[in-house]
């Protein structure tokens, strides 16, 4: 299986694209606090699909997809904290959840697959 023709890889990676151009309007001054944060750990999602996609066992691959669920999760919890500092408009917030949202549908949708297998 190649990774780079998962649903779930290209809509996580859509998300990072989102969240790169969300946080270049964050102060200069949370360049290396959460604008760092928020990017490592949105960028760590589609990786984590695909190092789990290159493991050699199913049980393995789950493993990376729970990180990956993780990390998603860590970034919701970072754009609410963005908008509650004020570097996000109500209105950025909710169409970012929107794609936030959609990326967990389909991560648990590929992980209940993975967990047939």
């Amino acid at each position: 299986m190649n990774y780079t023709e998962l649903d779930v890889w290209k809509y996580t990676r859509e998300l990072v694209k989102l969240v790169y151009l969300l946080t270049q309007s964050f102060p200069k001054e949370e360049m290396y606090g959460l604008t760092n944060q928020i990017r490592r750990s949105v960028v760590s999602i589609p990786s984590n699909i695909a190092e789990g996609i290159g493991r050699q066992s199913t049980k393995e691959t789950i493993h990376f997809l729970y990180i990956a669920k993780g990390s998603l999760q860590e970034v919701e919890t970072q754009l609410y904290v963005s908008f509650d500092l004020g570097y996000l408009k109500s209105s950025d917030l909710e169409s970012i959840l929107g794609k936030v949202t959609s990326c967990k549908k389909i991560l648990n949708g590929f992980i209940n697959y993975y967990k047939k297998l």
